[in-house]
């Protein structure tokens, strides 16, 4: 026993000296601004710390402010970047009483002062560091029972190098700035800097402006959002310090660089700075650190909207540095995986227990289908299983060299999880573990904010779908498309839209419009606007007098949006157009030979600007093979694109289609889309009628004779036509319909005939809005009634429809038949 306490205590007296050693060097370098960053450092290779942290007092003694940490970020551990001297809390009791203070995860779940730390397996030291000033060394590390004499002893000593001297100077700095060095005054973006920063941007002394900016245009853009991170002060919140960025060379590669620094906070007329050094790292280490790739890993999930982006960027971000044979992403839908990202996506990759539960895209399972993961998931805590270790079947094969799965936690719960896996058996290094661990917290809430995203905009779109056309009606002589995207930024409703109206006599309108803003109720006038519109259209009123009174309606709705359209009547048979422009964008025409041009369509006021106001018809002629296109401004105009050079972008975009497949280019169209906007898009192609209706008329007066004229009338033009066939059935149909509309009716009575094929039309049209009732029933004392009973009797389909204030009843009549 004597033999093993001796052995025991040679091994911790040779880590001691080794942390010794370490020091020593580190402290005898010349003063720089990392010192204090390499020192802590030492916390995290000699002891079971995870992360270290450096706590001294402000200006006027309080509050105790962070100055710099190392290993994962504090909010991982619910740290703060500061603490009131006077509180409670193992920071300030360390430095009002010189006394360390030792917390094994008991003491914290019972500490009042650690209620911010997470539950688990967590241990804590606060060691006061020597000198006037005061102040405390803060680590924290993930074993249950605490830090062991070793770790004690290791730390007290990494607490005197952080208080010496030299190493205080290193953090204070002042003076002249060391050739490594920097320091950025963030709230006007002046930087001072060494020269030898200076060469490392291919800049010289003269011609330096010392602006930020300057340096900045010089980085690889794809890393400036993880360099802003650490620039900015509104994200200088994360205990890191420590970025690896590129920076363009005049020929060749990219440089690496690695910028560590701290940020000091503004006191007493003082600027907030961020100070610290840039160190060239090309040929000791082409990669980035993890510090940089949670940092990066942060930024992308900053900016990740929906889960797939999410899982994306957790995939990206892992599986090249840890060299990983495969990962996938997990959401935790009740008590079911629901995998969203699989890398490599290849089935084969993956167990065979996996594929016999790809019932679409992805597989899903449930937990309990592996209890190894379920433990994982209920501990909250990562977990890695090396080559060799006996699980179920499922996970064995995702990693037969070596597992890891990340419970991914967010809000006190498991949003989901990730699993690592290796084919070949792999060593997990403390560095892997600690990225592991912070990535997890990370992706967790990022996870948890995208899935209220997918959620929310799944239902804004479902809202956007309720309020638009669900088909678009069969064309005569012509094909219509339309397409809707909402807005990626945000997710209130919008209020654009569209609508393709069938009319009488082959017409057809097209109509587009943008309600101001985006929000509900936005969305609710754009259903109201849509309806009247629609209304007003199949009444037969022209263009400009349906817009007109959907204005007048907009202003009655005493709303403070307005509204925007473009109204487009289009006659089928004869290629024809009229067109009405209230405040909305012109139509683009696509002409047969490719030609484009932006229709001059004269315009008027948005719609609920003032009542009493003018909408101009502009005539538009389509040849056979003309593409009509409509669209709101969201295609065409973006914070960074101008409206007419969009209008422009688009005419050509037109003129390089194929306008035989108008689903493919529509797709095309919106494929560029900024997206800052929503988009509605609605192309029609006019072909022309192949065979054209056949169309007479006459004016029915009130006279005696006048169902008599009616017949002479359709007999004389049924001879011209050549139509002998059902000429007693058109006749009593044209009898009946007459003789009601003189009867019931006042005013003028007109008489539409209509051939088309096979099929003929009998229409008559008066004044009065009141559509004839069918009777239920007739007696033998009835007097009428008989007349609509005959004419469903001897048509193939009949009915009625609005007609300027009136109504046109109509009959039609198959020949041949």
């Amino acid at each position: 026993m004597a033999n093993v306490v001796s052995e025991g205590a040679g091994v911790r007296r040779a880590g001691t000296m080794r942390v010794e050693l370490a020091l020593k060097s580190i402290t005898a370098e010349p003063d720089s601004p990392e010192r204090l960053h390499r020192v802590l450092e030492q916390a995290l290779v000699f002891t079971d710390a995870t992360l270290a942290a450096v706590y001294s007092p402000g200006d006027g003694g309080d509050p105790l402010c962070l100055r710099e940490s190392a290993g994962v970020p504090l909010t991982l551990y619910g740290l703060r970047d500061s603490y009131a001297a006077t509180g409670r809390s193992p920071v300030a009791d360390a430095h009002r009483t010189r006394q360390a203070v030792w917390l094994s995860s008991q003491d914290l779940a019972e500490s009042a002062g650690c209620r911010r730390m997470p539950a688990g397996d967590i241990c804590l030291g606060a060691l006061p560091l020597r000198g006037a000033g005061g102040g405390c060394l803060l680590v924290v590390g993930e074993n249950p029972g605490g830090f062991d004499c070793e770790d004690r002893t290791c730390l007290e000593l990494i607490a005197d190098a952080v208080s010496c001297p030299g190493t205080a100077a290193a953090e204070g700095g002042g003076g002249e700035l060391p050739a490594n060095a920097f320091s950025l005054a963030v709230d006007t973006g002046r930087i001072e800097v060494g020269d030898e920063i200076l060469g490392l941007f291919g800049l010289d002394r003269a011609d330096f402006d010392g602006r930020v900016e300057t340096l900045l245009r010089l980085t690889v853009p794809d890393d400036l959002p993880a360099l802003m991170s650490v620039v900015e002060a509104d994200h200088m919140s994360l205990g890191e310090r420590e970025l690896e960025f590129r920076v363009l060379q005049p020929a060749g590669p990219p440089r690496w660089l690695r910028l560590r620094g701290h940020f000091e906070p503004a006191a007493d007329g003082r600027p907030a700075r961020l100070t610290g050094t840039v160190a060239d790292v090309s040929t000791v280490r082409p990669g980035v650190t993890d510090v940089a790739r949670v940092q990066r890993l942060a930024a992308a999930l900053a900016t990740a909207g929906t889960v797939s982006d999410v899982s994306q960027a957790v995939v990206a971000a892992l599986r090249e540095p840890l060299q990983a044979d495969r990962i996938a992403l997990a959401e935790l839908e009740n008590d079911r995986l629901v995998v969203t990202v699989l890398d490599p996506p290849d089935p084969e990759a993956w167990p065979d227990l996996w594929r016999l539960e790809w019932r679409t895209e992805w597989p899903d399972a449930p937990v309990q289908a592996m209890p190894t993961l379920a433990a994982a998931l209920r501990e909250g805590r990562a977990r890695i299983w090396p080559a060799g270790t006996a699980l179920e079947p499922a996970l064995a094969e995702v990693g037969p060299g070596g597992l890891a799965v990340l419970p991914l936690p967010a809000d006190g719960r498991m949003t989901g999880c990730c699993l690592i896996g290796w084919d070949n058996p792999h060593d997990f290094g403390p560095d892997e573990r600690a990225l592991l661990t912070a990535s997890a917290g990370l992706a967790g809430q990022a996870l948890l904010r995208a899935h209220a995203f997918d959620a929310e905009h799944e239902l804004v779109g479902m809202l956007q779908r309720a309020l638009l056309p669900h088909r678009l009606p069969r064309l005569p002589g012509g094909v219509a498309v339309a397409r809707y995207l909402p807005a990626t930024q945000g997710l209130e409703v919008g209020g654009d839209w569209y609508d393709v109206i069938p009319l009488a006599e082959h017409h057809v309108a097209l109509v587009i419009g943008d309600v101001q803003g985006h929000s509900a109720d936005a969305a609710t006038l754009m259903g109201q606007m849509r309806t009247a519109l629609r209304a007003y259209a199949v009444e037969g009123l022209p263009p400009d007098v349906v817009v007109s009174h959907a204005n007048r309606l907009l202003v009655d709705l005493e709303t403070d949006l307005f509204v925007t359209c473009v109204y487009v009547d289009v006659d089928m048979e004869e290629g024809t157009a009229w067109c009405v422009r209230a405040g909305h964008l012109p139509p683009v025409l696509r002409h047969p030979g490719g030609g484009t041009e932006i229709a001059e369509v004269e315009g008027g006021l948005p719609l609920g600007v003032v009542a009493q106001t003018d909408f101009p018809m502009t005539p538009l002629r389509l040849r056979p093979g003309t593409l009509l296109a409509l669209t709101t401004d969201g295609l065409v105009e973006s914070a960074d694109t101008d409206l007419d050079v969009g209008l422009n972008r688009l005419s050509r975009a037109l003129a390089a289609a194929d306008p035989a497949h108008l689903g493919p280019v529509a797709d095309a169209l919106l494929a560029d889309a900024g997206r800052d906007d929503d988009v509605a898009l609605l192309l029609m192609r006019y072909d022309g009628m192949a065979v054209r209706p056949l169309r007479e008329s006459w004016t029915v007066w009130r006279v005696p004779e006048a169902v008599r004229h009616a017949r002479r009338f359709t007999r004389r033009t049924l001879r011209q036509w050549g139509v002998r066939e059902e000429t007693d059935v058109i006749l009593l149909v044209v009898s009946e319909l007459v003789t009601n509309a003189l009867v019931h009716t006042d005013g003028p009575v007109r008489l539409y005939l209509t051939l088309l094929g096979n099929r003929l039309r009998v229409a008559v049209a008066d004044t009065s809005p009141r559509t004839p009732v069918k009777p239920t029933r007739i007696g033998w004392e009835a007097t009428g009634g008989r007349g609509i009973l005959l004419v469903e009797a001897m048509s193939a389909a009949w009915g009625t429809v609005p007609a300027g204030g009136g109504k046109q009843v109509w009959s039609d009549i198959l020949l041949g038949g």
